[in-house]
């Protein structure tokens, strides 16, 4: 496998924000070499691989970002490859207030390969979505399953239908009336990729092939589209069963957060 490959396409497409129709009310703004992503639930920053920028000046620009979200009464996120450029951005982030989440696997599959038929256990039953009242029972799902407020998932997902929704695919596993496993993915008009999303499942309802089975439904409806690239920010709990399933390692990504005083 040319790893090499992938990462090169992974960035030339996928580090600054791509195409397509945005959501109400969120804009991208151009900072020197890095891009804000302004009007969701907390600021967003999206740098490319190499900022270009060094010592007193990498400190600016990192501090103006933080001090635009704080006028706004926002947190922000810096999103951060473990191959980004220069090698001292992380401990800059950090002095400037900056928190790093636990690392991510940034892991790349082919969707023809991974584009099987989904198998589900007995009870469960797969369900593409786009009404406001299931996007509100995947919020509270999400919120039930990492034991933390994710209300804003509603309202994130409502306005990427509403934006386009031919640019996301929500699926949901329903167990009778009860959300078992919910995920989503985001296509960007213009690239070889597709952003798998969101893969949560209830705690009684993991070691049984419900993830997986979501994996092939989404890889599926990415082959259909002629998307042939899946791009996957797995958790440590994920990213063994999604190598196993045929994903490929080429990076690591961490969220650097920066929240507002109270």
């Amino acid at each position: 496998m040319d790893t090499a490959a992938l990462l090169a396409a992974y960035d030339s497409q996928m580090r600054m924000p791509p195409g397509g129709t945005l959501p109400a009310g969120v804009t991208y703004e151009h900072d020197g070499p890095v891009v804000r992503i302004v009007g969701g639930h907390m600021g967003r920053i999206r740098p490319p691989r190499d900022l270009g920028v060094t010592g007193a000046g990498l400190d600016r620009l990192i501090t103006r970002q933080r001090d635009y979200f704080q006028a706004r009464g926002q947190g922000v996120e810096w999103k951060l490859r473990g191959h980004d450029l220069p090698a001292d951005l992380p401990e800059r982030l950090v002095a400037a207030g900056f928190v790093p989440d636990e690392p991510s696997t940034v892991l790349l599959g082919f969707a023809g390969e991974l584009a099987t038929e989904p198998v589900l256990p007995g009870g469960i039953v797969l369900r593409q979505v786009h009404e406001a009242e299931d996007l509100r029972r995947i919020a509270g799902h999400q919120s039930e399953v990492w034991n933390a407020d994710l209300s804003w998932v509603e309202d994130m997902l409502l306005s990427q239908v509403s934006a386009d929704p031919a640019q996301i695919t929500i699926l949901i596993a329903e167990a009778g009336d009860r959300i078992a496993c919910s995920a989503w993915t985001l296509y960007y008009p213009g690239t070889d990729f597709a952003a798998l999303l969101g893969g949560t499942t209830l705690p009684e309802w993991r070691g049984r092939g419900i993830y997986r089975a979501m994996i092939a439904a989404r890889a599926q409806d990415a082959v259909t589209r002629g998307v042939p690239l899946l791009h996957v920010d797995a958790s440590p709990a994920s990213a063994p069963i999604l190598r196993r399933l045929g994903f490929h390692k080429i990076t690591t990504s961490t969220h650097y957060h920066w929240t507002p005083p109270k």
